[in-house]
C-alpha cells in the first residue's frame, strides 16, 4: 500500500504558497551587446541566404559580416571605457557570463582577428574565372558529391557558398562567450556553438574536396570525443560541489563554502570527483588549444581545410580556448594549484618539444604551420603555469600578437599557386624570393615573428611569457622553451633560405595578384607584427590592466 502511495505521490507536487513570486531572469543586455550583435548578424545572414537574389548575396554577406564585427568591437571598447575591465567588472546574465578585463580583452582580440579572417574569406581573384564567374576558396555547392554532374552544373552556373559568412559569425559568437563563461554549462554550450560551424567550414574547400571532407570528419569525431570528456568532467564537478557556477565550485574546493547539505558534505570530502572531473574538463580545453597529446587532429585539419578557414581557426579558436583555460585554472581551481601545475608542466614541455621537432620533418607548408601552432601552444602554456598577474597579462598579449601573424601567414599561403590550386609543398617555394620578392619578404617577416626574432611581435610575446614563468618559479620550463624556440627557428629559417637562396624551377608556381581584401589582411598582419615588436609597451600595459579575473 505504501509503495502504491509513493508511486502516486511522485506524480504530483505541492502548490506554491500564496503570495510567493517567481523571480524573473535579469539579463544585462548592454553588457552582453558584443555577443548579441554577432548572433543577430548571423541570423540576418541566414535570412539573406533565403531572400536575397543569388547574385547579390556575396557583397551583402561580406558587408554584413564586417559591419557586425566592427560594431561588436566598438561595443567591447565602450564596455572597457565604462570601467567594466577594471572597477565595474561584474557577472552578468544571472551568473552565466563574466564581464571583466580578460573577457573584454580576449573578445576584442577575437573580433579584430575575425575581421581580418573574413577579408580572406571574401577573396575572389586568386583562381582563374570559371565559365565567366569569379570563384573563391569555397565549394560551388556543398551538398553535391565531389566530381559529380551536379557539382559541374553548379560550377557552370556560377554558384558560390556564401553561407560561410553566417557560419563564421556563429563560430565567433561561441568564441566570444567561451572565455567569458562563468559557469560550466555556459562553457559547454559556447564550446558547441563555435565548434559545429567550424566542422562545417572545414569541409567546404573548392579544390581537394575529399581531403577537405576527411579533415572535417576527423575534426568532428575527435571534437565529439573531447566534448564528451568535458561533459563528463562537468558532471563530476557538479557532483562534487553541487553547483555549476565557478565561484561556488571554487568555494567548495577552498573549503570556504558556507552552505552545505549532508549530501554535499559527503561528496565534498571525496577528492576523486574533483580531481577526475577537473582533469576531464582540462582535457576538453587542451584539445581545443592543440596541446600534446590532444593535438592529433591539428595537422590533418589545417592541411585539409580551406586555407582562409585554417587561418581563422588557428587564430580565433586558440584565443578563445586559452581564455577559457585561464579562467578555469585561475578562478575555479586555484585551490588545486599544487595538483594541476605539475601536470601542466608536463603538457607544456611535451607540447613545445614535440611541436618544434616534428615540424622539422614536414614537407607541406600548412602542416609545418600546424606543428608550429602546437609549439606555440606550449609557449603560451608556460605563461599559464606562471600563476601570477604577469602570467595572465603575458598570455593575453601573446594571443593578440600570435593571432594576426597566423592569419597573415595563411593569407600568404593562398597566393602561391600552380595548376592544382595552392602550391603547399615546400619544394614549390624554392626561389620564390626571386620570382616575387615582396610576397617572399612578407612571408619571411611572419616566419621571423613565429621564430621569436627581436623587433617582431613574436619576440615580445615570448619574452613576456618566459619572464612571467621564470618569476613564477618555472625556470626549468623557460630553459626548455628557449631550446624549443631554437629548434623551431631552424625550420622557419630553412623556409626563408629556400625562398631566397634557391634557384626557381622552370615549372614552379606563380604568385597570384590578390584583391584589396587579401592585400589588406596581409598588410594588417605585417603592421601588427612590426608595431608589437618595435613599440609594444602600450599594448603590454593594456594587457596588464586587463589581467584581473572577477570571482
Amino acid at each position: 500500500m505504501s509503495a502504491t502511495r509513493s508511486a502516486v505521490h511522485s506524480l504530483w507536487t505541492l502548490a506554491a504558497e500564496p503570495g510567493t513570486k517567481f523571480e524573473t531572469p535579469k539579463i544585462e543586455y548592454g553588457q552582453l551587446a558584443p555577443t548579441l550583435i554577432i548572433v543577430g548578424a548571423a541570423i540576418l545572414g541566414i535570412l539573406v541566404e533565403a531572400f536575397v537574389p543569388r547574385k547579390a548575396r556575396y557583397l551583402t554577406q561580406v558587408a554584413l559580416a564586417i559591419a557586425a564585427l566592427g560594431v561588436a568591437f566598438a561595443a567591447v571598447v565602450k564596455l572597457a571605457a565604462d570601467g567594466y575591465a577594471t572597477d565595474e567588472a561584474n557577472i552578468a546574465a544571472m551568473g552565466a557570463i563574466a564581464v571583466d578585463g580578460p573577457a573584454l580583452f580576449l573578445q576584442g582580440t577575437i573580433l579584430l582577428a575575425s575581421v581580418v579572417a573574413v577579408l580572406t574569406f571574401a577573396e575572389r581573384r586568386l583562381d582563374p574565372e570559371a565559365h565567366g564567374n569569379r570563384v573563391d576558396s569555397f565549394v560551388a555547392q556543398a551538398a553535391s558529391v565531389p566530381g559529380s554532374e551536379s557539382e559541374k552544373a553548379a560550377v557552370r552556373a556560377g554558384f558560390t557558398t556564401t553561407e560561410v559568412f553566417p557560419l563564421a559569425l556563429f563560430a565567433v559568437a561561441g568564441m566570444l562567450v567561451f572565455p567569458a563563461a562563468d559557469d560550466l554549462l555556459t562553457l559547454f554550450i559556447a564550446l558547441e556553438v563555435f565548434s559545429l560551424p567550424l566542422y562545417l567550414l572545414c569541409a567546404l574547400a573548392r579544390r581537394h574536396r575529399l581531403m577537405s571532407q576527411e579533415a572535417a570528419v576527423k575534426y568532428f569525431l575527435l571534437g565529439a570525443f573531447s566534448s564528451a570528456f568535458m561533459l563528463f568532467g562537468i558532471a563530476l564537478l557538479y557532483g562534487y560541489s553541487g553547483s555549476f557556477a565557478y565561484a561556488d565550485i571554487a568555494a567548495v574546493v577552498d573549503g570556504t563554502s558556507g552552505a552545505t547539505t549532508p549530501v554535499l558534505a559527503q561528496t565534498a570530502g571525496n577528492d576523486a570527483l574533483l580531481l577526475i572531473g577537473g582533469a576531464m574538463v582540462l582535457m576538453g580545453l587542451l584539445f581545443k588549444v592543440g596541446a600534446v597529446p590532444f593535438h592529433m587532429w591539428t595537422p590533418d585539419v589545417y592541411q585539409g581545410a580551406p586555407t582562409p578557414v585554417t587561418g581563422f581557426m588557428a587564430a580565433a579558436t586558440k584565443v578563445a580556448a586559452f581564455g577559457a583555460l585561464l579562467r578555469l585554472l585561475y578562478v575555479v581551481l586555484p585551490g588545486l594549484r599544487w595538483d594541476w601545475r605539475p601536470v601542466m608542466w608536463g603538457v607544456a614541455i611535451v607540447t613545445m618539444l614535440a611541436g618544434a621537432i616534428i615540424a622539422i620533418t614536414q614537407t607541406d607548408i600548412k602542416r609545418l604551420l600546424a606543428y608550429s601552432s602546437i609549439a606555440h601552444a606550449g609557449f603560451i602554456l608556460a605563461g599559464v603555469i606562471a600563476t601570477n598577474p604577469d602570467g595572465v597579462s603575458s598570455v593575453l598579449f601573446y594571443l593578440g600578437a600570435y593571432s594576426f601573424v597566423t592569419i597573415g601567414a595563411f593569407a600568404v599561403v593562398t597566393l602561391v599557386r600552380d595548376a592544382g590550386g595552392e602550391a603547399t609543398h615546400l619544394s614549390k617555394w624554392a626561389g620564390l624570393g626571386r620570382r616575387s620578392p615582396l610576397v617572399a619578404a612578407v612571408f619571411a617577416v611572419f616566419l621571423l615573428a613565429f621564430a621569436g626574432i627581436p623587433l617582431t611581435s613574436g619576440f615580445t610575446g615570448k619574452f613576456a611569457v618566459f619572464k612571467a614563468a621564470a618569476e613564477g618559479g618555472a625556470g626549468a620550463l623557460v630553459v626548455v622553451g628557449v631550446i624549443s624556440s631554437a629548434i623551431a627557428a631552424f625550420f622557419y629559417i630553412r623556409v626563408i633560405v629556400l625562398m631566397f637562396f634557391s634557384e626557381p624551377k622552370a615549372d614552379g608556381p606563380t604568385v597570384a595578384v590578390p584583391s584589396v581584401f587579401t592585400s589588406t589582411a596581409i598588410a594588417v598582419g605585417v603592421a601588427v607584427t612590426l608595431v608589437l615588436g618595435l613599440a609594444p609597451q602600450y599594448f603590454l600595459d593594456l594587457a596588464g590592466q586587463a589581467g584581473v579575473f572577477i570571482r
